[in-house]
């Protein structure tokens, strides 16, 4: 079968297209053949030396690429009850240390990574799903917030900032999201109750909305301390990546997100998306042979929804 690997750090010609023994089911386990592929900012990483540099992961001789696919079960492990072959599933791969990813024709996964496809969902849709909804979920665990209490979201046109405007509306929370100035209604589409251009003092303006800061914010566009300004002392903040949490100024609690594979959330985060009230952004979709050109769009930036690989 067919995988996208990297065996050398740097930009998107690194990527190789090799033809590599399909995995072996264990137990619990799930093998799915993959029909779509999401592209993520983890996986820019990934291939650059990123997550090596961070030492997030081992330098090995080959690195797999790709968290997020979705496709039909081909083969279910011992042990396994709740998918059968055929099943259309969506899934997350969370780990580090895999020689295979989600760009690959065939992925195994542990089967509590995995959740069914509803039905009017499409593979190319619910592949843009898993890393960027949950990460916008455990953010919104991790503030801990009430129904009626107030959070920030920065980045709120991207696909994690989106995921976490509309799951918090979902909770009862107001949002304020900050976006370019050209993606207000957007935003106020996806569930805004307020809205702050991308470039103003973030501190001020959130505050002559929502009086004396907001209770929370998720910082899906990493702009650290200028977002944490906006928060009321004593509130909570969540970084979505590593090394962005700013000091916990005024007794504010502040945290990393972690993803981490979960499929019964999933399950719950696509039957939203099935009922139309999660938004499923595809921008683009290319063959998986065309990864690197993924790769070079992505860099590109400008994108509203993920780019999907169909291998």
């Amino acid at each position: 079968m067919r995988a996208v690997v990297v065996r050398s750090f740097g930009g998107p010609e690194v990527l190789e297209v090799e033809e590599v023994p399909v995995p072996g089911t264990g137990v619990g386990q799930v093998r799915v053949r993959v029909e779509a592929a999401g592209v993520n900012p983890v996986d820019v990483a990934t291939r650059a030396g990123g997550l090596v540099a961070l030492g997030l992961a081992d330098r090995r001789d080959v690195h797999g690429i790709g968290w997020d696919l979705a496709g039909v079960v081909e083969e279910v492990g011992t042990g396994v009850t709740g998918f059968a072959p055929g099943d259309r599933v969506v899934g997350l791969v969370d780990r580090l240390d895999l020689p295979l990813g989600a760009y690959a024709e065939q992925v195994v996964l542990d089967a509590d990574a995995l959740a069914l496809i509803p039905g009017g969902v499409t593979a190319v849709q619910a592949a843009t799903l898993p890393l960027n909804s949950l990460t916008a979920d455990q953010a919104l665990d991790l503030l801990e917030l009430s129904e009626g209490q107030s959070v920030l979201v920065t980045g709120a046109a991207g696909a994690v900032g989106g995921y976490a405007v509309e799951l918090a509306v979902l909770r009862g929370l107001r949002v304020v999201a900050v976006a370019g100035q050209e993606d207000e209604d957007l935003v106020r589409r996806l569930g805004a109750e307020f809205f702050v251009p991308r470039g103003a003092e973030l501190g001020a303006a959130v505050r002559s909305l929502v009086p004396g800061g907001v209770d929370g914010a998720v910082d899906a566009a990493v702009v650290g301390t200028a977002a944490l300004t906006a928060v009321r002392g004593g509130g909570s903040f969540v970084a979505v990546l590593d090394g962005a949490v700013p000091r916990p100024l005024r007794g504010t609690r502040v945290s990393n997100v972690w993803i981490r594979a979960d499929g019964a959330r999933l399950a719950e985060l696509a039957g939203l998306a099935g009922e139309g009230r999660l938004s499923l952004r595809v921008a683009d979709t290319l063959p998986l042979d065309e990864a690197a050109k993924a790769h070079e769009r992505f860099s590109q930036g400008g994108l509203r929804g993920r780019l999907v690989l169909l291998p």
